[in-house]
């Protein structure tokens, strides 16, 4: 069963009006109503600093609070934005608008697969089992027998995809997508620290922005890096921009990649991605890529898949 967050919060009679059993006067710290959404409390402040929206509730002792009913229109927001609309088109909409948008685009429908076959369905029966084991040894024999353009093409990305729709759809749950990303982030790793081990070409920064917590895309981009034959220093999620290019400048890094999933600010991560090409040497490439990540920002590549990643690199 899953478990509902926890109003961190505190409706009682000194503090705040209106009966505490009442679901109207709930209020919810930004932590617990980004547990309650899935959305970061990093986005949470930038959407509130950008478009006014989700806007606190200041309480006596001058804690900030959140209405619980701005998690519904948060979840709502959330939902739009999967199905390809604009963060800045969404947050700042009104019930009315956002009603539109979701009317007028449908839910996010399953991806063919790449190679619809038994391998990939065992590999989907493991991670309903939670059989980690099972899957890791599965994964691993993907990757020789397929090669690691391939793997990540055939097996990694269906397999994710396949895993989120299904939740989507309601017949997995979020706890099953969550042990299926921690073990592929492992076995990522674990395939990516023999070719560390024999790379020698140039030093590439992999990380993603403030905000973006997704890390497997950026673990694939690593592995791609890797394998290309360039030496990965990967800084993980989240890394303050004004340090991407001290830390490329200190390591003496030819290259940043910066991972986007399609759940970031579009509009807010071009003016990241623009400060982090301002701090950075012309001769240092500057890659960006996922779903999410922008078009057409000067001095900034932006790369489409893994196989155009590697091809980059290799070049």
């Amino acid at each position: 069963m899953t478990r509902r967050p926890v109003a961190e919060t505190t409706t009682s009679q000194s503090d705040e009006p209106g009966n505490p059993g009442d679901a109207s006067s709930a209020r919810l710290s930004i932590g617990a109503l980004s547990r309650a959404t899935g959305i970061p409390v990093e986005t949470l402040r930038t959407w509130e600093a950008r478009y006014g929206f989700p806007g606190p509730i200041r309480k006596p002792s001058g804690h900030r609070v959140y209405p619980a009913a701005t998690a519904q229109r948060l979840r709502r927001v959330a939902a739009a934005i999967a199905r390809g609309h604009r963060a800045c088109e969404c947050v700042s909409a009104t019930d009315a608008e956002l009603a539109s948008l979701l009317e007028a685009s449908t839910p996010a429908v399953r991806r063919p697969l790449a190679v619809p076959d038994e391998g990939l369905e065992a590999l989907v029966a493991a991670v309903v089992a939670f059989d980690a084991d099972q899957l890791t040894r599965m994964l691993l024999g993907e990757w020789a027998r397929l090669g690691p353009l391939e793997f990540l093409a055939q097996r990694a990305i269906p397999l994710m995809q396949h895993v989120g729709d299904e939740w989507s759809a309601g017949r997995l749950q979020i706890h099953h997508e969550h042990f299926l990303s921690e073990r592929l982030g492992d076995v990522l790793r674990t395939l990516r620290l023999p070719c560390d081990d024999r790379a020698h070409g140039s030093s590439i920064v992999c990380a993603t922005l403030p905000g973006e917590r997704h890390a497997l895309g950026l673990q694939m981009a690593a592995l791609v890096a890797a394998v290309a034959g360039w030496r990965v220093l990967f800084l993980g999620t989240e890394v303050p921009v004004d340090q991407l290019a001290e830390v490329a400048s200190t390591c003496g890094a030819r290259a940043v990649a910066i991972s986007v999933s399609r759940a970031s600010d579009t509009p807010l991560v071009g003016d990241m991605l623009r400060q982090v090409r301002g701090g950075l040497p012309d001769d240092v490439l500057l890659l960006a890529g996922g779903e999410g990540a922008p078009e057409n920002v000067p001095g900034i590549e932006r790369i489409t898949d893994f196989a155009a990643l590697h091809e980059r690199l290799r070049r």
